[in-house]
């Protein structure tokens, strides 16, 4: 048994309720639930790589943070009907992008990997993150706005 601390009240002993792998294989989710007060909770196992880095326009190396990459993510699809499972998806692949490349990935490929995953999931939270990440006006919008028309047209 895990000695997964239950984050309701602390003790020790889940059960795992089911178990399955992210879509890129990265990780393991599970469902767990508390022995003693019965709260679900989801606990994710993650194999450790070497250290991952992000490389700056300017050059600089920063280390990946998936919490800020999530965060990003999660901001364009405030109050859209994005499931947090996609989001997850999302920064997964990217994650197995930059282990792949060799522990470094561009920022711009991030960004990149970003907008086309946001695409795929929900246009409007792709042109929210569109119009921060690449500091778009209220022309460039409307520009992006009209690319996906036909688009959303053709999906009906």
């Amino acid at each position: 048994m895990a000695h997964v601390l239950c984050p309701n009240c602390g003790h020790q002993g889940s059960r795992v309720l089911e178990s399955r792998g992210s879509e890129e294989g990265a990780a393991v989710r599970r469902r767990r639930q508390c022995s003693k007060c019965e709260h679900r909770f989801t606990t994710y196992e993650r194999c450790e790589h070497q250290p991952l880095f992000v490389i700056k326009r300017d050059g600089r190396r920063q280390p990946f943070d998936r919490e800020k990459l999530r965060g990003g993510l999660e901001r364009a699809s405030h109050k859209r009907p994005v499931p947090p499972e996609a989001i997850d998806a999302l920064v997964d692949r990217i994650e197995s992008a930059a282990v792949r490349s060799g522990g470094e990935i561009r920022a711009a490929r991030v960004g990149e990997m970003c907008l086309g995953g946001l695409r795929r999931i929900d246009q409007v939270a792709y042109l929210q993150f569109a119009a921060v990440y690449r500091q778009l006006g209220v022309e460039d919008v409307q520009a992006e706005l009209d690319r996906l028309t036909p688009e959303m047209t053709s999906k009906l």
